[in-house]
């Protein structure tokens, strides 16, 4: 078996295409996180459907959500190069559907495809990392994906912005077009991995039970309090039919033959550790985007693409500390850089909590840089630690439930913050409307940000010490990247 293991890192190494294609699948998803939200506007004066255009956003980060366990465990039967190839078609059939889409029921329906591709794509980009780099290699390779986040954190409100001043709209999705069509082009070309073909018993009832409950408990989490009541019938029906479900989906996984989502995947201490840091990840990041613009506009009447802009420092920290941390957790450890990084997130948001009383782009700026650069500290080690605990054929699985407990923090991090919010302006005559009830109202939220960055100090101090040469054994042996 021939296998790349000391070749460099670069975009010139023999393992270059496979670095490339991969951060062009992450940039599908990455841009299209920020791209659609400066659109709105002009979606709305085309297809109309003002009051539904939340679910632009929900259905994506819902269908994204659910998708990915079952996507995880499909890799580790059949390989990660079907599934991400899966994703990247998927996510540019949604892409063409969306750009064509004329009505607002019918673009909602077209960016669940689009989410359906989306939660292959993102972690078998990471999976597909963690097969063929070293555990050395890895840190530099996610600095490398992280990048894609910090450019797209600048290139796709722009984007969006260009295309809706010109009111062509639809590009934000049809530009999606070639850049699908190069990855999976270089992914055919040049990543190639060798499976063990055997036979395997697919759980079907499983992936099906988690895949409806969870739709059903994030989809509560996602639209309670903003398309129902919390207390409402609605919502104690859909929290309760998703809960019910789920204890179905755990009943049905302790006899299933090769479960979807494996029971040891909670009950060993450093798989659980680090899914809780990365739901509060999820939290944290969710927490700041989604009020720090809205924050800004509002008490300092800033412009969205100010906003924006102080809002991507966070995304720009990020990726500068996770490509320095593979130096720091060979020499240290994965759990102290994860306490480094997770002391910095709190010295952050406790900075944006105290100083938004008093609003100021720069020091918003500044706070969301530190955050940034505590987050990378935290994410990256934290994941690879999970990755290098396991085999080839868990490997799958491990990311692809760190990503979604992600994914889920970041649901339940927009339910918990929108009523803290919503608890404000409902209690003030001004409502959303006025500058102060927003600082208030933002204030609050900051602060909710700062308490679940101290609570995800908890998650990383129960998380065990482990060496970094942990799992790094023969981790590799079943990808390889043939120059052609």
């Amino acid at each position: 078996m021939k296998t790349t293991l000391a070749e460099g890192v670069g975009f010139r190494s023999k393992r270059g295409p496979i670095l490339i294609a991969l951060m062009l699948s992450t940039g599908l998803v990455a841009i299209d996180s920020t791209i659609v939200a400066t659109a709105v506007p002009s979606i709305v004066h085309d297809v109309g459907g003002f009051t539904s255009f939340p679910w632009l956003f929900s259905a994506y980060l819902l269908a994204q959500a659910v998708s990915v366990p079952v996507y995880a465990k499909l890799s580790d039967i059949v390989g990660r190069k079907p599934i991400i190839l899966i994703g990247i078609g998927l996510f540019l059939l949604g892409s063409i559907l969306c750009g064509l889409a004329w009505s607002m029921p019918a673009l909602i329906a077209f960016r669940v495809l689009q989410g359906l591709g989306a939660g292959a794509v993102q972690p078998m980009a990471i999976t597909i990392a963690g097969d063929i780099y070293t555990l050395t290699e890895r840190a530099k390779v996610q600095g490398y994906l992280a990048s894609v986040w910090a450019i797209s954190s600048v290139v796709g409100p722009t984007l969006g912005g260009v295309f809706s001043s010109l009111g062509i709209w639809r590009g934000i999705f049809l530009v999606n077009i070639p850049l699908c069509l190069l990855a999976g082009w270089m992914l055919i070309r040049s990543f190639h991995e060798d499976i063990e073909r055997v036979k395997h018993r697919v759980d079907y009832l499983g992936a099906g039970l988690l895949t409806v409950s969870l739709s059903l408990i994030i989809l509560g989490a996602l639209e309670g309090g903003q398309a129902w009541a919390w207390n409402s019938a609605i919502s104690i029906a859909v929290f309760a039919a998703g809960a019910v479900l789920f204890a179905a989906f755990i009943l049905v996984e302790r006899r299933a033959a090769e479960p979807v989502l494996p029971p040891w995947v909670v009950s060993r201490r450093l798989l659980a550790t680090t899914a809780m840091i990365s739901f509060g990840v999820g939290a944290i990041m969710l927490g700041l985007t989604s009020y720090v613009p809205t924050f800004l506009e509002g008490a300092l009447s800033t412009s969205p693409i100010l906003a924006g802009l102080a809002l991507a420092a966070l995304t720009i920290g990020w990726p500068i500390s996770a490509s320095q941390s593979g130096r720091v957790y060979l020499r240290i450890g994965f759990r102290r850089t994860a306490m480094i990084g997770v002391a910095v997130t709190v010295i952050g948001a406790a900075v944006l909590a105290l100083t938004a009383s008093t609003p100021s782009i720069l020091l918003v700026a500044i706070s969301c840089f530190i955050v940034g650069l505590g987050l990378g500290l935290v994410a990256t080690p934290s994941l690879i630690a999970a990755q290098s605990s396991v085999e080839w054929n868990e490997r799958g699985v491990v990311t692809g439930t760190n990503l979604f407990a992600r994914s889920i923090g970041s649901a339940i991090g927009v339910a918990v913050f929108g009523a803290v919010a919503n608890a404000i302006y409902s209690g003030t005559p001004g409502g959303s409307t006025d500058p102060h009830t927003i600082v208030s109202a933002s204030g609050a939220v900051f602060l909710s940000v700062l308490v679940g960055a101290v609570l995800t100090v908890i998650a990383v101090i129960a998380m065990p010490a482990t060496s970094h040469n942990a799992g790094s054994a023969g981790q590799h042996r079943r990808a390889e990247a043939i120059e052609n």
